[in-house]
């Protein structure tokens, strides 16, 4: 099963990245991931969409095309998700009720530093993606809180009992997207 990745944040050394990276290295055998990239569609504009749709847009509703799953790694940005992942999604919603998230499956997870994590910000991104009719996988929910003394300076997650319950988490993941 191929998983498409996206990372919320545009930062290369960002915790959101380093939660796709971690969840690369635990997930159960037979997955395979793709990484695809928020930051390179332009400000999504009907004007611009009309007139056809950028290469950067194509590639990446093409990524979520061909993959099995999706799997969103979100900030909180202002008790949202930021607006460079919103724009993504955006782009990818159309056209509507036709989008290439309709019925793929999708997980979310996201770290902050925060106590709360990312819970304001999942909650908006469900929303957005029942709007979709995307399935959201339902649980565990990954909500890291404190994210500072979890991660290294470069992203990396090193907090044992994270990366233990991130394992499981993609286990269940897992799990879901092959029950069809």
């Amino acid at each position: 099963m191929n998983i498409a990745t996206i990372a919320g944040s545009l930062r290369q050394t960002s915790t959101n990245r380093g939660l796709i990276r971690a969840c690369i290295e635990l997930a159960p055998e037979g997955l395979t991931f793709d990484t695809l990239s928020i930051g390179e569609p332009p400000h999504y504009n009907g004007d611009v969409a009309a007139r056809g749709e950028p290469e950067a847009v194509t590639r990446f509703k093409a990524g979520i095309d061909a993959a099995d799953a999706v799997l969103i790694a979100t900030p909180e940005y202002n008790y949202s998700i930021p607006g460079v992942l919103k724009n993504a999604i955006d782009w990818a919603s159309r056209p509507a009720y036709q989008s290439v998230f309709a019925g793929k499956k999708t997980g979310m997870l996201g770290a902050a530093y925060s106590v709360v994590g990312t819970a304001r910000a999942q909650s908006h991104l469900k929303q957005i993606l029942l709007g979709m009719a995307t399935p959201v996988f339902p649980f565990p929910e990954v909500l890291v809180g404190a994210a500072k003394a979890k991660f290294d300076a470069e992203g990396n997650l090193i907090d044992v009992p994270t990366r233990e319950f991130l394992a499981k988490f993609m286990l269940a993941f897992a799990g879901w997207i092959k029950t069809g």
